[in-house]
């Protein structure tokens, strides 16, 4: 409860929305055509920040200073609606949408990345592929039919087994990543980087 209850609940709820550390991220990034790795990490740096310290901020001064926060028996989105429904009739119908479509990307993205780890460990083939395809539509099922809350706990345990080894990972690589982005602004700074890719168009 108090101010660790809150941390503990932000720390989760934020590794759940943007996947900082989670590595999963890495997976959408890495089929970017670049010739530059460092510049694609700046794009990724984009995401913890517009998603949890724009939008999120943004959502809970509404909670606050409509007083919805103070309201027992409501959370999540159902607590978001009737905030910004206080103040906007139709916005409830909007926010529907959005977690609709919020819904249906993320399980679209998170089959992505389950098909890279799947083939990574099982091969590329229809077969294995297809396997998967049918593992993952039943899960879908699954997580719509238990509780939320049974949703969130499986969630957390499983985004904590993925952070877990993946950070290990960040740290024995620093050195190279270090490495590649001292390259990369040393180039930045010469402007070696924009002349490439000029000479290139010609």
């Amino acid at each position: 409860g108090g101010i660790v209850g809150v941390l503990v609940i932000g720390f989760q709820r934020a590794a759940f929305s943007n996947e900082a550390g989670v590595g999963s991220a890495a997976i959408a990034h890495s089929t970017a055509k670049t010739n530059h790795p460092p510049s694609e990490g700046f794009v990724a740096l984009l995401e913890p920040f517009i998603d949890t310290v724009v939008v999120c901020t943004l959502t809970a001064l509404v909670l606050i200073f409509t007083g919805m926060h103070e309201v027992e028996g409501m959370a999540g989105a159902q607590l978001t609606s009737d905030a910004f429904g206080s103040q906007i009739s139709w916005f409830p119908y909007v926010l529907a949408l959005a977690v609709f479509l919020f819904a249906f990307s993320t399980m679209i993205s998170w089959s992505y990345y389950g098909m890279r780890a799947w083939t990574y460990l099982f091969g590329k083939s229809k077969k294995s592929e297809m396997v998967y395809k049918m593992l993952f539509l039943v899960f879908v099922v699954i997580g719509a039919s238990v509780s939320l809350g049974a949703v969130l706990d499986f969630s957390d345990m499983m985004i904590l087994a993925m952070s877990f080894p993946n950070i290990i990972g960040l740290y024995i690589m620093s050195g190279e990543v270090k490495s590649d982005l001292g390259t990369y602004w040393k180039k930045l700074k010469k402007n070696e980087l924009f002349k490439k890719q000029i000479t290139a168009k010609e």
